[in-house]
């Protein structure tokens, strides 16, 4: 049990949904520093401070719903319900993490610090009262994407990045959070609610209805951040990031094909890690985007 004990932990800490912590490298991206040594080493930082903290908030979550979790068809066989793992590591790994990362983020940069610091206290009022409120659980989800991208921001001088990318990625934010409800709703069928009682409020028809919304809204913010904002790329006065369009389009649809169609969509890095379509269009999106952003 000792020699499973770091393996058991690490799983608990979910390193497959550290893919998350890719928003951080939006402002890097978007405000043309990828290639410059200290922008690129402070925003890696900030992803690493990123990813122990959501680690922190997971085994946190973990604890609170260790006997629900016991009642779902495939989060049963997590380390905590399982009993890999026993709840007093967890906890103890829970309380570490945080008292070591918030002040080393300070030390780096002391608006990341009050980012990360922020984050783990929305997402700890999260685990024990705001998942339980309708709608504002996903949009809480949502701010912590939103938070990511601010910590890109404050750890490198930005000169580029627009406040239109905090619009995009909010709203993509709650576009894969009503995914994951809608499979929820779909995968545990009447047992829904003794899994996570805020399911109780959903519909399908209200989740798809919102998803509708939602996925136009991206769409319409996203095509106005390549139409109106300063300092993009620009051809003969036009701007040349609508090249990128059909691939957030692509994106889009796939996602929503995969969550209707295939039934998938229980945590959206499953997705963006297991289909190829949608890992070739993101890379397609991601290679554009480096081509127009720093040759023209």
């Amino acid at each position: 049990m000792e020699v499973l004990l770091p393996k058991a932990l690490l799983k608990t800490m979910r390193p497959k949904q550290w893919v998350k912590n890719v928003f951080i490298f939006a402002a890097l991206v978007f405000d043309v520093k990828l290639f410059k040594l200290a922008p690129l080493l402070n925003t890696v930082l900030a992803v690493i401070a990123f990813c122990l903290i959501s680690s922190a908030v997971y085994l946190v979550n973990d604890l609170v719903d260790i006997e629900k979790d016991r009642q779902h068809p495939t989060k049963r066989n997590r380390p905590l319900p399982s009993g890999q793992l026993s709840p007093k590591v967890a906890l103890v790994a829970a309380i570490v993490i945080p008292v070591v990362v918030i002040p080393l983020s300070f030390v780096l940069s002391a608006p990341l610090g009050l980012i990360v610091g922020g984050y783990f206290a929305l997402m700890m009022f999260y685990s024990f009262y705001l998942k339980h409120i309708v709608i504002i659980d996903v949009m809480t989800i949502a701010a912590g994407f939103v938070l990511r991208v601010a910590a890109g921001v404050v750890v490198i001088d930005v000169a580029r990045f627009s406040p239109w990318l905090y619009v995009c990625m909010t709203l993509l934010a709650i576009f894969m959070g009503v995914g994951k409800r809608r499979h929820e709703l779909f995968t545990l069928g009447e047992n829904a609610n003794s899994h996570r009682a805020i399911l109780e409020q959903y519909s399908i028809e209200l989740i798809d209805q919102m998803s509708v919304v939602v996925t136009s809204a991206v769409i319409v913010a996203y095509s106005l951040y390549t139409f109106s904002a300063e300092n993009l790329p620009r051809m003969n006065g036009q701007s040349l990031m609508m090249l990128t369009i059909p691939f957030v389009l692509y994106g889009l649809f796939r996602y929503q094909y995969l969550i209707h169609v295939k039934k998938e969509g229980g945590t959206p890095e499953e997705i963006v890690l297991k289909d190829i379509p949608l890992i070739a269009d993101l890379a397609l999106y991601g290679i554009t985007v480096l081509v127009l952003m720093y040759a023209f």
